[in-house]
Order: structure tokens, then C-alpha cells, then sequence
């Protein structure tokens, strides 16, 4: 193997195939933010849209092509005049632009749904390759469902678009069909074999049916591609696209392995992850990797332990490096001392000796019956027991008053670490808008409310949900989170603990909770 690292262009598509998620529609507003923050990701390639399929799409791959004058724009277009036309006027203001297009390739799609012959596919990519050729000199061809059609008409359809113009070829896994062997073994055929094939540079576009779209696009490369096309958090239609963060950090992680490297600023996944999920109201599972909720958190008290004396004995990626907060270690019944002591010092709460198998007895029955136990019921635990408030701020009362003719108005009591109580109310669109107005009178530092989660921990009428609010103080994220069988309630408590994080975490105040 060579020693010499190969740079793997990404080819962005979350705003043009990510969108094309069912429910994942979005305003072109909300595209141009996704852009912006793309473009600071480091993105080589933006694929903004599909601009002949609505006037707003047009409108706003014309804006990011002007805007974002660092980053090539993809203008995507079938193989047909109209649609070429279309990318072509929406990108014209970029300072580094391709033409993308595309066109069938297997018996089954041109039998079945283009009812047209080989020969009239080659003549069809070859004819609007020279047309768009006239506008633009970067041209992508895309051969579609490349891994479920005959490899002679691969080659034969990508020799006639290189004739023509073509500068990057594409061999989408359109249908997420192909093995890894197979999809590396195609790259590597179709480079050797088609005429002209030397001077063009090579794609993979792999979806995620079967599991396969990471590994395969890492296996072309292996193949010879130089770039591959990914979305945000692997959105797509069906199972999605092959995932940019998964992708981009398999490459940084094994460079060894694949002698390859990125453009990508890692520091800006997470950000960028949670920027997507937001705005296409797509959820993040909780075992997705990289920006899951569980993929830096262990909750086994043999991980924790080895985490706490080294963090390589249970992790092979640093998630701070990817703007990730470590909160690694998630507190519930499988969890140990050490664990618990380890988080609570991290509040400035220091519990006794003589108290601390109390406090490892009342956690243990607490996560035998809600199986994770949060920051705050942890501090709560240690307050109770050794007779202390190590939280600088209780919510010790809610009344919501909401309906359909009014406005949703809300009353909190706050004691603080003195143990003085202050009550506020607060009106607002809705119940926990006037809930959160309310905190903010009561709490100086409460900081910005940037996201809430909310999650249903069991069924039935008394099932209870848990809060995960996060909170921006001094450029810092901060979370916080309460379970409850009143959401509201739940979400409250979880943003009072976010605030308190970020006053016990600043330094501004250290507790002793100990027992002589």
C-alpha cells in the first residue's frame, strides 16, 4: 500500500436527496441556513437542490449559489433540456459550479420505467452531456442503479459521456444493492476498462437499504473514488443516504487504513448534525453513530471504570474534537461508586465517606425503577441525605394555566441555595414558553432554551416521559433532564437543571455536601 494520502473530495446532497425524505420538506429559508453552516463544515460540493421542480427550490439554489462563492454548487438535472436549462440560470452566480446529470443505466429501470433501448439511453446522455457542456466545464454523469446493470453497458454509457464532456462519473448504488466487494470491484472495472476513462474523476452515491452505504462508499474509494456523495445524519429516501459524519470520521479514524483524508472540520458535525435534525424535524436515533444521544455514553460500571482511569479503554473517537459536550457517562442500575462519586465531584458536590454507600443504596433503588438516573436527581439524592441543597436552584412549585381561548399563563417558586423563596408568573404561546419565561425571572444565569427533547419511557395512563432540555450559556451547551408523568413539569425541571449546570460547571460556586 502506498504511503501517499489520497484526498476524498464530499459531495454534499442532504438539500437536494436528504430532502427528498418523506416529511423532510423544507422552506428555502431554513436551505440557506443549512448551506451556511455546510459551507463552515468544509463541504467541497453542495448539491443545493433540484431547481426545475419548483419555483422556491429555484430560488433558493440561486441564493446559496451566491452566497457561498467558497463552495462548488452541484445544479442537478435529469437528462433532459428543460431541467438543464433550469440548473444552469439557478447556478450561474457561483464562483464554481457543475452541472449534475443523470440518467438510468440497468434492464430494469429502462425496461420498466424509461420504455426505452440501450441505444436510445447512450444517444439520450450523450446529446444533453454535449448540451450542458455549452454552459458549464464541470460536468457529473450520473449512470443510475450503476450496481444492478451490466457492467459492458456501464462502460459503454460512460465512455459516450466522456466523449462528450463529462468530468466526474458517478456509479450510484441507487437501490443500497451491492456488497462492499462488489461496489469496489465495480469502481475498479469500470477505471481500467472505459476509454477515457483516466482523465475523468470518480463518485459513489450509496443508499443505506440494507446497511451497506458507509461501507460501501469507503470500499469505493478503495475502488478509486475520489469523492463520495453523503447527507447529514444519512437522511434519504427509504433508509437514507450513506452518512457524512459516519463516513467523514471512519476516514479520520482508520486514515491508516484508508491512506485517504477530508476538507471536513470535524468540530462542526455536531452542530451541523443538530442543525439538520432541527430543521427537517428528523429525530436522531439514540444508537446512531457518531451524533447519537448513546454513542458517547456508557452506562456499565465496568466501561465507567475503565473510562475514568483512560479514556481509550472504551472509546476510539474524542466527541469533544466533533463539538460534542462529554457527558460520556450515563448514570443507571448498572452503574458503580466510583461512577457516581466521579459525577457528583464534577458538580462540586463532595460526599462523605460515611454517607456515600446511603447515596449508592437510594441511586440503586432509584434506577431499578426508572432504569437511568439524571444529573439532578443524583445531586437531589446527595441533598437529601446528607441535608444540603447542592442544586443553587429548586423548582418547588408549577400551576400551568392553559386552553384554547386564552393565553397559556404560568406561576414557578424558586428556592435558592440560601433556601429563600421567590415566586414569578409569565405569559406565552404555549404552556412551557410561559413556564420557561417564568425560570428566567427567577434565575439570573438562565441562559438561552436551545432544544428540548422529549422521549415516552413506558405506556398506558400513567406512563412517564423524559425531559432533555439543552441551554446555551457563554458560547457553552449545557443539558439537563427530569422524568415525570407531567411533561411540562418534566420539561421544567430539566431546563432548571440545565441552569444549574451551568452555575455549578462556571466555577462561580462549589458545595460541600458532607457529614461530619
Amino acid at each position: 500500500m502506498t504511503n501517499e494520502m489520497k484526498k476524498i473530495q464530499i459531495f454534499d446532497t442532504t438539500l437536494r436527496d436528504g430532502e427528498q425524505s418523506p416529511g423532510a420538506s423544507i422552506d428555502p429559508e431554513r436551505k440557506i441556513i443549512i448551506a451556511r453552516q455546510l459551507g463552515k463544515l468544509g463541504i467541497d460540493v453542495i448539491e443545493p437542490g433540484f431547481p426545475v421542480s419548483s419555483p422556491g427550490e429555484f430560488a433558493a439554489v440561486q441564493q446559496i449559489s451566491r452566497e457561498l462563492q467558497h463552495v462548488e454548487i452541484a445544479g442537478f438535472a435529469r437528462a433532459v433540456k428543460g431541467d438543464i436549462d433550469a440548473a444552469v440560470k439557478a447556478t450561474q452566480d457561483a464562483a464554481r459550479r457543475r452541472l449534475h446529470l443523470f440518467i438510468s443505466s440497468s434492464d430494469i429501470h429502462l425496461n420498466h420505467q424509461l420504455r426505452k433501448s440501450r441505444d436510445e439511453v447512450v444517444q439520450i446522455a450523450r446529446e444533453m452531456v454535449a448540451y450542458g457542456k455549452q454552459f458549464v466545464d464541470e460536468i457529473e454523469f450520473s449512470a443510475m442503479d450503476s450496481t444492478r446493470s451490466g457492467r459492458d453497458f456501464v462502460i459503454q454509457l460512460v465512455e459516450a459521456v466522456i466523449a462528450e464532456g463529462a468530468t466526474v462519473i458517478n456509479l450510484p448504488d441507487t437501490l443500497g444493492y451491492a456488497m462492499p466487494e462488489e461496489m469496489s470491484e465495480l469502481f475498479r472495472y469500470v477505471r481500467s476498462r472505459a476509454r477515457g476513462g483516466e482523465r475523468v474523476r470518480y463518485s459513489a452515491h450509496c443508499h443505506n437499504d440494507l446497511g451497506l452505504a458507509v461501507a460501501n462508499s469507503l470500499a469505493a474509494i478503495h475502488g478509486g473514488a475520489t469523492q463520495i456523495e453523503v447527507t447529514v445524519n444519512g437522511i434519504g429516501e427509504r433508509a437514507g443516504n450513506c452518512s457524512l459524519e459516519e463516513l467523514v470520521m471512519a476516514i479520520e479514524t482508520r486514515k491508516d487504513a484508508m491512506q485517504a483524508s477530508t476538507n471536513i472540520r470535524i468540530g462542526e458535525i455536531y452542530e451541523t448534525s443538530r442543525l439538520v435534525s432541527r430543521a427537517m424535524h428528523f429525530p436522531i436515533a439514540f444508537n446512531k453513530p457518531i451524533v447519537g444521544r448513546n454513542a458517547f455514553q456508557h452506562e456499565s460500571g465496568i466501561h465507567q471504570d475503565g473510562l475514568l482511569k483512560n479514556r481509550s479503554t472504551y472509546e476510539i473517537m474524542d466527541p469533544e474534537a466533533m463539538g460534542i459536550s462529554r457527558s460520556m457517562i450515563i448514570l443507571g442500575k448498572h452503574s458503580g461508586r466510583h461512577a457516581i462519586k466521579h459525577r457528583l465531584a464534577e458538580y462540586g458536590v463532595h460526599v462523605a465517606e460515611a454517607q456515600m454507600e446511603d447515596v449508592y443504596n437510594k441511586f440503586k433503588e432509584t434506577a431499578d425503577a426508572q432504569k437511568i438516573v439524571s444529573d439532578n436527581e443524583l445531586i437531589r439524592i446527595a441533598g437529601e441525605l446528607t441535608q444540603t441543597q447542592p442544586d443553587p436552584y429548586v423548582l418547588t412549585d408549577l400551576y400551568v394555566h392553559a386552553g384554547t381561548q386564552r393565553s397559556r399563563t404560568a406561576t414557578v417558586t424558586i428556592r435558592d441555595e440560601h433556601g429563600m423563596e421567590q415566586t414569578f408568573a409569565a405569559v406565552g404561546d404555549g404552556p412551557l414558553e410561559a413556564v420557561i419565561h417564568a425560570i428566567q425571572q427567577a434565575i439570573p444565569v438562565a441562559a438561552e432554551f436551545e432544544d428540548l427533547e422529549l422521549h415516552s419511557l413506558s405506556t398506558g395512563e400513567d406512563a412517564h416521559g423524559e425531559a432533555v432540555v439543552s441551554i446555551i450559556h457563554e458560547k457553552q451547551r449545557f443539558r439537563g433532564t427530569s422524568i415525570h408523568s407531567d411533561i411540562v413539569l418534566a420539561a421544567a425541571e430539566a431546563y432548571v437543571a440545565a441552569c444549574n449546570q451551568a452555575v455549578m460547571t462556571s466555577g462561580s460556586r462549589s458545595v460541600q455536601a458532607s457529614v461530619q
